[in-house]
């Protein structure tokens, strides 16, 4: 399994929670629509970055399926709109 984590900071001129909201429907709607990815759970934080997506995979096959899969491609789309940094970890376990 893989454990892929995201952390972003968004635009200082976007309502922030909202923003986070938006990037939850998007991304948490994934699981069930792209292969191998069997868990996603977007939340906004209170300390160090704006938002966080811990995401859980079968194997680092899924990951790289899961980066190019269209519908992944619309959800980025959105995140994009709003981030201003990224930070990313993925590990196996």
């Amino acid at each position: 399994m893989v454990k892929h984590i995201v952390l972003w900071n968004l635009r200082e001129d976007c309502d922030k929670d909202a923003a986070a909201a938006e990037m939850k429907v998007a991304l948490e709607r994934l699981v069930g629509l792209v292969p191998g990815l069997l868990s996603a759970e977007v939340r906004r934080c209170y300390q160090g970055c704006d938002v966080a997506l811990y995401t859980e995979l079968t194997d680092r096959a899924a990951v790289e399926g899961y980066q190019g899969h269209p519908e992944h491609l619309k959800a980025k789309t959105i995140v994009h709109s709003y981030a201003v940094e990224r930070y990313a970890a993925d590990y196996e376990v």
